[in-house]
């Protein structure tokens, strides 16, 4: 197995020798924007969606990027083909870049880094079974604190929600906002269906608005499912007849129990299964 090749601003490097800067503000304090993004047969899936959500991530945080889109697009489609995926995930990643021990980002000049490589969230039977999630204590970032709707390196709200997942024998974890209400999970979007009506929370929410998530809303509707963006609480996730969870990396898999609760029959319904066959459909296209 021939050894990655990490694009880190212009330059390649195997993977022992892609290295930044331990002054790097995306280390010191999670400054910095990403996205992560699914190679299928050699294409990159959704890529200007996916370019479009790094800068606007970046824009909200008033980090410059010093490649225009089609600059990093094409950086980024160089990067995957010097690696030879046919199937693979890109981790597209800015940060602040190098600068003082102090918060001050005036003296910093970003780091653009590209990494291709393998990616498997969770183990093959879960997506053909199904998987039990928990509720976390956690809260999920309120939008006037930090934005869910930023991609930034700061994930440490996700990762303590991720922590008590594991802790609670589960791999992922659901987190409500503020108000009580669904928002997303720790790094995938929720769906539930209820009466053949396909439901997600909406922006306001507090969430990502992930591509996959938008993705597999285009299909619902392109195959006459119902799909409604509201306002969810815990309930809506016991009583739904069916729940899944969408990301780049999760693609589309079936949630059957939440907090020990079985979710319609246990089992990954019908139009979780019409939905996930769509989109796999897709990717090969």
């Amino acid at each position: 197995m021939s050894v990655p090749k990490v694009y880190i601003n212009g330059k390649y490097y195997d993977k022992p020798d892609a290295k930044v800067s331990v002054y790097d503000h995306g280390l010191l304090y999670g400054d910095g924007v990403f996205e992560g993004i699914r190679v299928y047969n050699s294409k990159v899936f959704r890529h200007q969606e996916h370019i479009d959500r790094l800068y606007e991530s970046a824009k909200a945080i008033d980090l410059k990027i010093p490649l225009t889109p089609d600059e990093m697009k094409k950086a980024v489609e160089d990067t995957v083909t010097l690696n030879h995926k046919k199937e693979g995930y890109i981790r597209l990643v800015v940060t602040r870049g190098p600068g003082t021990l102090g918060l001050d980002p005036r003296r910093c000049d970003p780091n653009v880094i590209i990494i291709v490589d393998d990616i498997s969230l969770y183990p093959p039977e879960l997506y053909e079974n199904g998987m039990p999630i928990v509720t976390s204590s956690i809260i999920r970032n309120h939008p006037n604190a930090l934005s869910p709707r930023i991609k930034s390196l700061n994930y440490l709200n996700n990762i303590l929600a991720k922590i008590e997942a594991i802790r609670a024998g589960c791999l992922e974890a659901l987190m409500l906002n503020a108000n009580g209400e669904v928002a997303e999970c720790t790094g995938d979007n929720i769906f539930v269906i209820k009466h053949g009506v396909l439901k997600t929370p909406g922006t306001e929410a507090g969430i990502l608005e992930g591509v996959t998530r938008n993705v597999v809303i285009e299909l619902a509707k392109r195959l006459k499912i119902e799909v409604k963006e509201v306002a969810l609480t815990r309930h809506d996730i016991y009583a739904a007849d069916e729940c899944f969870l969408t990301g780049s990396a999760a693609e589309v898999i079936a949630v059957t129990a939440c907090d020990g609760r079985s979710i319609g029959t246990g089992k990954p319904g019908p139009i979780t299964k019409q939905l996930r066959e769509a989109f796999q459909a897709l990717t090969r296209e």
